[in-house]
């Protein structure tokens, strides 16, 4: 299974308090994969440093680059295409079309501007990060 996690759920993932440890499991033992594009490394990087960390944001590149190597469940793709899915909010169609040039099934988010990507004819649909764990992670 492949996901495209949106910022506002990397920005979650990490904490002892974090609802999110489940998918930061799910995701380190290379149980599903994560799609990324230069755009939204950038995006991750951009909000990790402003928004929490540079400690936050080595701990994204560390984990990434972990499961990288140990796994091979890091997707990287750069669309040559632009789909213009999310009208809400054309920043958030970067991570649409990871997704959709990636074929993942899920695009991990709190934002409901993604909402328009469910009728867009395309394979991956958003879903909250805790429906997904519940749904897709536990037992």
């Amino acid at each position: 299974m492949i996901v495209v996690l949106d910022t506002n759920v990397v920005i979650r993932m990490f904490g002892r308090q974090s609802t999110l440890r489940r998918l930061v499991e799910a995701i380190s033992y290379g149980q599903i994969s994560v799609a990324v594009s230069p755009a939204i490394w950038l995006e991750y990087e951009e909000v990790c440093l402003e928004l929490s960390s540079p400690g936050h944001w080595e701990k994204l590149q560390q984990l990434f680059r972990l499961v990288a190597a140990a796994h091979g469940t890091i997707i990287h793709t750069n669309p040559a295409f632009r789909f213009a899915t999310i009208p809400a909010d054309p920043d958030d169609n970067a991570f649409a079309d990871c997704a959709i040039v990636s074929h993942a099934d899920f695009v991990l988010t709190d934002d409901s501007d993604y909402r328009t990507l469910r009728n867009a004819g395309y394979k991956p649909q958003p879903i909250s990060p805790e429906e997904f764990i519940a749904t897709h992670l536990n037992p």
